[in-house]
Protein backbone atom coordinates (compact mmCIF):
# COMPACT_ATOMS: atom_id res chain seq x y z
CA UNK A 1 0.00 0.00 0.00
CA UNK A 2 2.86 2.41 0.75
CA UNK A 3 3.98 2.22 -2.87
CA UNK A 4 0.61 3.27 -4.16
CA UNK A 5 0.36 6.16 -1.71
CA UNK A 6 3.74 7.37 -2.95
CA UNK A 7 2.68 7.01 -6.58
CA UNK A 8 -0.48 9.01 -5.89
CA UNK A 9 1.42 11.70 -3.99
CA UNK A 10 4.20 12.13 -6.53
CA UNK A 11 1.81 12.26 -9.48
CA UNK A 12 -0.44 14.67 -7.62
CA UNK A 13 2.36 17.17 -7.09
CA UNK A 14 3.65 16.74 -10.63
CA UNK A 15 0.29 17.50 -12.21
CA UNK A 16 -0.60 20.12 -9.59
CA UNK A 17 2.60 21.94 -10.51
CA UNK A 18 1.88 21.61 -14.23
CA UNK A 19 -1.56 23.14 -13.77
CA UNK A 20 -0.26 25.87 -11.49
CA UNK A 21 2.46 27.02 -13.90
CA UNK A 22 0.39 26.67 -17.08
CA UNK A 23 -2.99 28.10 -16.05
CA UNK A 24 -2.80 31.90 -16.07
CA UNK A 25 -1.26 33.64 -14.28
CA UNK A 26 1.40 31.05 -15.01
CA UNK A 27 5.17 30.86 -14.92
CA UNK A 28 5.74 31.64 -18.58
CA UNK A 29 9.11 30.53 -19.90
CA UNK A 30 10.06 29.10 -16.49
CA UNK A 31 7.18 26.60 -16.45
CA UNK A 32 9.32 23.66 -17.71
CA UNK A 33 11.93 24.41 -15.04
CA UNK A 34 9.34 24.13 -12.28
CA UNK A 35 7.90 20.94 -13.75
CA UNK A 36 11.29 19.26 -14.10
CA UNK A 37 12.30 20.38 -10.61
CA UNK A 38 9.22 19.04 -8.85
CA UNK A 39 9.51 15.74 -10.72
CA UNK A 40 13.15 15.38 -9.65
CA UNK A 41 12.22 16.22 -6.05
CA UNK A 42 9.37 13.71 -5.95
CA UNK A 43 11.60 11.04 -7.49
CA UNK A 44 14.22 11.52 -4.79
CA UNK A 45 11.47 11.47 -2.16
CA UNK A 46 9.73 8.31 -3.34
CA UNK A 47 12.21 6.35 -5.40
CA UNK A 48 13.24 4.07 -2.53
CA UNK A 49 9.62 3.16 -1.78
CA UNK A 50 7.80 2.74 -5.10
CA UNK A 51 10.42 3.34 -7.75
CA UNK A 52 8.82 6.77 -8.30
CA UNK A 53 7.18 6.08 -11.65
CA UNK A 54 4.44 8.75 -11.44
CA UNK A 55 3.56 7.80 -15.00
CA UNK A 56 1.64 4.78 -16.40
CA UNK A 57 3.95 4.65 -19.45
CA UNK A 58 6.94 4.36 -17.11
CA UNK A 59 5.16 1.60 -15.18
CA UNK A 60 4.71 -0.38 -18.40
CA UNK A 61 8.38 0.11 -19.28
CA UNK A 62 9.54 -0.92 -15.80
CA UNK A 63 7.26 -3.98 -15.93
CA UNK A 64 8.78 -4.98 -19.29
CA UNK A 65 12.17 -4.44 -17.65
CA UNK A 66 11.15 -6.96 -14.99
CA UNK A 67 11.31 -4.66 -11.99
CA UNK A 68 7.63 -4.92 -10.97
CA UNK A 69 5.17 -7.79 -11.16
CA UNK A 70 2.13 -8.02 -13.43
CA UNK A 71 -0.20 -7.70 -10.44
CA UNK A 72 1.19 -4.27 -9.63
CA UNK A 73 0.53 -2.62 -12.98
CA UNK A 74 -3.14 -1.77 -12.45
CA UNK A 75 -2.78 -0.51 -8.85
CA UNK A 76 0.14 1.68 -9.91
CA UNK A 77 -1.84 3.12 -12.81
CA UNK A 78 -4.95 3.71 -10.71
CA UNK A 79 -2.92 5.58 -8.07
CA UNK A 80 -1.12 7.63 -10.73
CA UNK A 81 -4.27 8.54 -12.62
CA UNK A 82 -6.12 9.48 -9.44
CA UNK A 83 -3.18 11.65 -8.38
CA UNK A 84 -3.07 13.31 -11.78
CA UNK A 85 -6.78 14.10 -11.93
CA UNK A 86 -6.97 15.39 -8.36
CA UNK A 87 -3.75 17.37 -8.79
CA UNK A 88 -5.11 19.06 -11.92
CA UNK A 89 -8.42 19.82 -10.20
CA UNK A 90 -6.59 21.30 -7.19
CA UNK A 91 -4.54 23.62 -9.40
CA UNK A 92 -7.67 24.78 -11.21
CA UNK A 93 -9.41 25.46 -7.90
CA UNK A 94 -6.51 27.51 -6.54
CA UNK A 95 -6.46 29.54 -9.76
CA UNK A 96 -10.11 30.48 -9.21
CA UNK A 97 -11.70 27.94 -11.57
CA UNK A 98 -11.18 29.94 -14.78
CA UNK A 99 -12.75 28.72 -18.00
CA UNK A 100 -10.01 27.08 -20.03
CA UNK A 101 -9.67 26.59 -23.76
CA UNK A 102 -8.35 23.19 -24.91
CA UNK A 103 -5.02 23.15 -26.71
CA UNK A 104 -5.16 22.90 -30.47
CA UNK A 105 -2.49 20.34 -31.34
CA UNK A 106 -1.55 19.14 -34.85
CA UNK A 107 -2.26 15.41 -34.99
CA UNK A 108 0.81 13.87 -36.62
CA UNK A 109 3.40 16.25 -35.13
CA UNK A 110 1.85 15.79 -31.67
CA UNK A 111 1.94 12.00 -31.98
CA UNK A 112 5.58 12.13 -33.06
CA UNK A 113 6.61 14.63 -30.37
CA UNK A 114 4.93 12.67 -27.57
CA UNK A 115 6.34 9.36 -28.81
CA UNK A 116 9.89 10.71 -29.03
CA UNK A 117 10.09 12.33 -25.63
CA UNK A 118 8.13 9.63 -23.80
CA UNK A 119 10.66 7.23 -25.26
CA UNK A 120 13.49 9.49 -24.07
CA UNK A 121 11.98 9.78 -20.59
CA UNK A 122 11.41 6.05 -20.16
CA UNK A 123 14.80 5.17 -21.65
CA UNK A 124 16.58 7.53 -19.25
CA UNK A 125 14.63 6.11 -16.30
CA UNK A 126 15.47 2.53 -17.22
CA UNK A 127 19.15 3.33 -17.69
CA UNK A 128 19.75 5.53 -14.65
CA UNK A 129 17.27 4.08 -12.15
CA UNK A 130 17.03 0.35 -12.93
CA UNK A 131 20.34 -0.69 -14.53
CA UNK A 132 22.83 -2.71 -12.51
CA UNK A 133 25.59 -0.54 -13.97
CA UNK A 134 24.20 2.66 -12.48
CA UNK A 135 22.86 1.19 -9.24
CA UNK A 136 23.20 3.47 -6.24
CA UNK A 137 23.93 6.63 -8.21
CA UNK A 138 22.89 10.01 -6.83
CA UNK A 139 22.01 11.74 -10.10
CA UNK A 140 19.03 9.71 -11.29
CA UNK A 141 16.40 12.21 -10.15
CA UNK A 142 18.11 15.11 -11.89
CA UNK A 143 18.58 13.11 -15.10
CA UNK A 144 14.87 12.30 -15.20
CA UNK A 145 13.73 15.80 -14.25
CA UNK A 146 16.02 17.38 -16.84
CA UNK A 147 14.64 15.05 -19.54
CA UNK A 148 11.11 16.27 -18.86
CA UNK A 149 12.27 19.88 -18.73
CA UNK A 150 14.10 19.52 -22.05
CA UNK A 151 11.08 17.84 -23.63
CA UNK A 152 8.74 20.59 -22.44
CA UNK A 153 10.98 23.22 -23.99
CA UNK A 154 11.59 21.25 -27.17
CA UNK A 155 8.07 20.14 -28.08
CA UNK A 156 5.75 21.80 -25.58
CA UNK A 157 4.61 24.14 -28.31
CA UNK A 158 3.74 21.18 -30.52
CA UNK A 159 1.98 18.72 -28.22
CA UNK A 160 1.81 20.40 -24.83
CA UNK A 161 4.73 18.32 -23.57
CA UNK A 162 2.68 15.70 -21.73
CA UNK A 163 4.74 12.46 -21.95
CA UNK A 164 2.50 10.85 -19.33
CA UNK A 165 -1.03 9.32 -19.54
CA UNK A 166 -1.79 10.45 -15.97
CA UNK A 167 -0.95 14.02 -16.93
CA UNK A 168 -3.13 13.61 -20.04
CA UNK A 169 -6.03 12.50 -17.85
CA UNK A 170 -5.55 15.45 -15.52
CA UNK A 171 -5.37 18.15 -18.19
CA UNK A 172 -8.34 16.62 -19.98
CA UNK A 173 -10.53 16.68 -16.87
CA UNK A 174 -9.86 20.37 -16.23
CA UNK A 175 -10.27 21.39 -19.86
CA UNK A 176 -6.70 22.10 -20.97
CA UNK A 177 -7.02 19.29 -23.50
CA UNK A 178 -10.07 18.15 -25.45
CA UNK A 179 -11.49 14.75 -24.39
CA UNK A 180 -11.61 13.63 -28.02
CA UNK A 181 -7.85 14.10 -28.27
CA UNK A 182 -6.74 12.10 -25.24
CA UNK A 183 -6.08 9.06 -27.44
CA UNK A 184 -3.16 10.94 -29.02
CA UNK A 185 -1.39 11.00 -25.66
CA UNK A 186 -2.38 7.49 -24.61
CA UNK A 187 -1.21 5.89 -27.85
CA UNK A 188 2.04 7.83 -28.18
CA UNK A 189 2.97 7.70 -24.49
CA UNK A 190 2.43 3.97 -24.06
CA UNK A 191 4.15 3.29 -27.39
CA UNK A 192 7.12 5.37 -26.24
CA UNK A 193 7.36 3.40 -23.00
CA UNK A 194 7.15 0.05 -24.77
CA UNK A 195 9.77 1.08 -27.33
CA UNK A 196 12.12 2.31 -24.60
CA UNK A 197 11.87 -1.00 -22.77
CA UNK A 198 12.54 -2.92 -25.98
CA UNK A 199 15.64 -0.82 -26.71
CA UNK A 200 16.85 -1.24 -23.13
CA UNK A 201 16.52 -4.99 -23.40
CA UNK A 202 18.42 -4.95 -26.68
CA UNK A 203 21.25 -2.84 -25.29
CA UNK A 204 21.47 -4.64 -21.96
CA UNK A 205 20.91 -8.37 -22.53
CA UNK A 206 23.05 -9.21 -19.51
CA UNK A 207 20.51 -7.48 -17.21
CA UNK A 208 17.98 -10.28 -17.72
Amino acid sequence: MNRYVVEFTGTFFLVFTIGSVVIEPGAGLFAPVAIGAVLAAMIYAGGHISGAHYNPAVTVAVWMRGKIGSGEIVPYMVAQTAGGVIGAAASLFLKGNPELSPMDVPLVPALAAELLFTFALCFVILEVATSKRTEGNSYYGLAIGFTVMAGAYAVGGVSGGVFNPAVAAGITVVGLSAPAGIWVYLVSNFAGGILAAAVFRFLNPDEF
